[in-house]
């Protein structure tokens, strides 16, 4: 496993000589320095939306057999790379992004048989931007890719890479612009009995990652305003998945001494979400009395 450079920021990157500009991209296109070798000739860059355009030509414009090493440079999702460690850092996190080094035998025996699949069918291996998904959409993915074309297939693996890559050059280099590459998920909870936000209400978020299997993602509790001090998510993808967020209104409305029932009618509320707009932004607020509760998807 190979470590990353420092990230750099844009004005210093179009400054300096052709082999630090390819050392400080290291690994934005996976085993593919051409790109970032043929980029640097490009330089100065007014922004980072103007670098990865630039890279995304370089990619678009290749001769076809250079662009299908560009995806035979990526590694299998779950495959023997990743169980032996030998993946690069950047695939190593994104591929832990997704819970794909914590399947269990049945799902690593699910992934191999679906890796040997595609590759018998494409002659590459599948390419998807996991920081994206969860464990279910990639395997949602993985099967209707496999009814693809192979050029509608390419097409797609190449769009896919470019997806990766924006993330990593993103992650790479500070610029006073940013990709779109991010998405947002926040909450905050109205006390209706009091007619006011609700403060001190512990929140967990639950990705749901098939049949009864959950993973937490963040725990919190509400500020002053009723909202979390950060969002629940932010700074990366929302990974298309299904979420369940549990509130815990028992324990706030005790701690108000508002009169319930024992036990209370109410005690932890759950609300279960879907994502499918990972660059979105998904707010999922709670109006909530001791006895009853409402939700919406808000801006």
């Amino acid at each position: 496993m190979t470590s990353d450079p420092e990230p750099i920021a844009l004005d210093i990157l179009n400054r300096v000589d052709d082999t630090s500009f390819t050392v400080a991209m290291n690994g934005v296109f996976e085993h593919a320095p051409w790109v970032v070798e043929a980029a640097a000739g490009h330089r100065p860059f007014a922004s980072l939306a103007d670098l990865y355009t630039t890279l995304t030509g370089i990619v678009r414009d290749a001769p076809l057999e250079q662009r299908l090493t560009l995806v035979r440079g990526h590694p299998d999702l779950a495959g023997k790379a990743a169980r032996a460690g030998d993946l690069t850092s950047d695939s190593t996190a994104e591929q832990a992004s997704a819970g794909l080094d914590r399947l269990s035998d049945a799902e690593y025996a699910e992934f191999h048989r679906l890796n040997d699949a595609y590759h018998a069918k494409f002659g590459f291996p599948f390419i998807v931007c996991v920081r994206r998904h969860g464990k279910e959409s990639i395997l949602a993915n993985f099967a209707r890719r496999l009814e693809n074309t192979p050029q509608a297939e390419l097409d797609t693996a190449l769009a896919e890479v470019l997806r990766i890559g924006a993330l990593r050059l993103d992650q790479r280099v500070t610029a006073a612009d940013r990709l779109s590459v991010h998405g947002r998920l926040s909450t905050h909870i109205l006390d209706t009995h009091r007619g006011r936000p609700a403060e001190g209400v512990a929140i967990e978020l639950f990705e749901l990652t098939g049949g009864d299997s959950i993973r937490l993602v963040v725990r919190a509790v509400t500020n002053a305003d009723g909202r979390t001090d950060a969002p629940l998510i932010a700074g990366r993808p929302l990974p298309t998945a299904r979420y369940e967020l549990r509130f815990h209104l028992g324990a706030y409305f005790a701690g108000l001494h508002v009169p319930l029932a024992d036990p209370p009618f109410l005690d932890v509320v759950p609300v279960r979400f879907a994502i499918a707009e990972p660059e979105g932004h998904y707010h999922v607020p709670l109006l909530a009395t001791p006895w009853s509760y409402s939700t919406y998807r808000g801006s």
